[in-house]
């Protein structure tokens, strides 16, 4: 295994091990409130990078619109939903749902950009859907009986929240897949999609019913799980895949990095003490399965 497949499996390492790490602060906060605060503290880290890379000469005026947009959808609706579903669902069902992003942002992109859909990621696609059904309807042994293993509320609304989590991120990333292809600094433009959703929350708080407050006090332990998690996502995670594609086959690198979701099992499996049920492992090994196929051109 090279250098940079082992940078890719690094990054999918760092989601799951964040994916745990934000189940407590984002019910202690509640999702909408942990969103805002943890993209407000990333907005900082990248502008302290930024401001001293020099990335911000990159971007010019014809690349703000699509970043603002995929800000706006990808971030400050995605995250927001990403964490709703975490709350209801669990650390696990939230990344298995979540992974459905990949094989939603290639069907968008036949739909949208008219791509062409091959079989064999119409076959992706179809395994990777079969492998979120088994692990969310099927997943969980009788005798687990941790709390991040319980469904609050409906589970259909649990699913679609998930659903909407991976769509928003699909489409924010497919309206920013020109831009970034233009050849920005990756880091100036996570900046400016990450300030859009910052300026969206604070402006969003202005609205009546007061939905977006903390619930409970931010406390020093939950902040700095927050930063910390923060940082370990978008920093040392996007810096490894983008390190990955450098170097590596770009199917290869994709996949390994899609593997979050089998990765989250096992620290799940070490954190609550409860061996995950038989179909969760095999809905996992499913959807890494289809995420192969589907970047394997």
């Amino acid at each position: 295994m090279s250098i940079y497949e082992i940078a890719a499996l690094g990054a999918a390492f760092c989601w799951a091990v964040t994916t745990l790490m934000t189940a407590g602060p984002a019910q202690h906060l509640g999702a909408l409130a942990f969103t805002r605060i943890r993209m407000t503290m990333v907005f900082v880290m990248l502008a302290a990078y930024v401001a001293f890379t020099g990335g911000w000469r990159s971007i010019g005026s014809d690349h703000l619109l699509p970043l603002l947009a995929s800000g706006i959808i990808g971030i400050f609706i995605g995250d927001s939903l990403l964490f709703a579903t975490m709350n209801r669902m669990g650390p696990r069902r939230t990344s298995i749902l979540f992974s459905l992003n990949a094989p939603m942002a290639v069907i968008l992109g036949w739909l949208v950009l008219g791509e062409t859909l091959e079989l064999r990621e119409l076959i992706g696609i179809a395994l990777a859907f079969a492998g979120v059904t088994l692990a969310i309807l099927f997943g969980k042994r009788k005798s687990q009986l941790h709390q991040w293993e319980n469904i609050k509320g409906p589970l259909i609304v649990g699913v679609a929240l998930g659903l909407g989590a991976a769509l928003a991120q699909a489409t924010g990333s497919l309206i920013a897949r020109p831009v970034m292809a233009a050849g920005i600094d990756p880091a100036a433009g996570s900046l400016v999609r990450v300030g859009t959703s910052v300026v969206a929350f604070y402006m969003a708080m202005l609205l009546p019913g007061g939905y977006l407050k903390a619930q409970a006090p931010l406390t020093p332990g939950i902040a700095l799980t927050t930063a910390f998690s923060g940082f370990l996502a978008m920093a040392v995670g996007m810096t490894l895949v983008l390190y990955g594609l450098q170097g590596g086959q770009v199917g290869i690198v994709s996949t390994l990095s899609a593997t979050t979701p089998a990765l989250v099992l096992p620290l799940l499996w070490y954190k609550t003490g409860e061996a995950p049920a038989p179909f969760a492992w095999l809905g996992a090994a499913l959807v890494i399965a289809g995420s192969a196929l589907i970047f394997a051109g």
